[in-house]
């Protein structure tokens, strides 16, 4: 997360503000699917109009239960801090690994370069890997409208610590 590195969206000027936060990823509940959204007057109208339709698949005690958890302000005060230290846990552990670590702030994923480690395009590395290693990415060309495939993939390192050291572990050995 690089806690010197990163930049509060709502201090830029009010038109380059546009705030999608996911509450889901930020407090390690992926399957809550629950987010706010901080933007100029234009866009939340745009969002509005999307929202009515999406809202059914949020259930009320996940809001709940998310209302309540943030009335603790630690947890989110120290997330970048949190972070940062999970990436540093998984990026040590692939030291001497083949895939090459690409620079990371802000975020928890982790890109790597897998050109040293296979031939496989990107999609198709991510399906061996879960099948033949026990570990999980995303291939980058998923993002892409034209599958546009650089041979390089994400790990998600929002996980637990020994989750991740396992992961390296395993990933160490290719």
């Amino acid at each position: 997360m690089d806690i010197e590195s990163t930049v509060n969206l709502t201090r830029l000027p009010r038109k380059m503000q546009n705030v999608n936060r996911s509450k889901t990823h930020r407090y390690s509940n992926t399957g809550w699917k629950v987010g706010t959204v901080a933007a100029p007057a234009a866009l939340t109208a745009e969002f509005r109009k999307v929202h009515q339709f999406n809202v059914f698949t949020v259930n009320t005690p996940m809001q709940a239960g998310l209302a309540s958890y943030m009335q603790d302000t630690a947890p989110y005060l120290n997330l970048s801090a949190f972070y940062q230290a999970k990436r540093d846990l998984f990026t040590s552990g692939l030291q001497g690994s083949r895939l090459k670590l690409l620079p990371t702030a802000g975020t928890y994923f982790l890109c790597a370069d897998i050109s040293s480690v296979s031939d496989l395009n990107e999609a198709d590395f991510c399906q061996w890997l879960v099948k033949e290693v026990g570990v999980a990415a995303i291939p980058l060309s998923a993002f892409y409208g034209d599958g546009f495939d650089q041979r390089v993939v994400r790990f998600c390192f929002a996980k637990k610590d020994e989750t991740l050291i396992e992961a390296a572990a395993r990933l160490r050995k290719l």
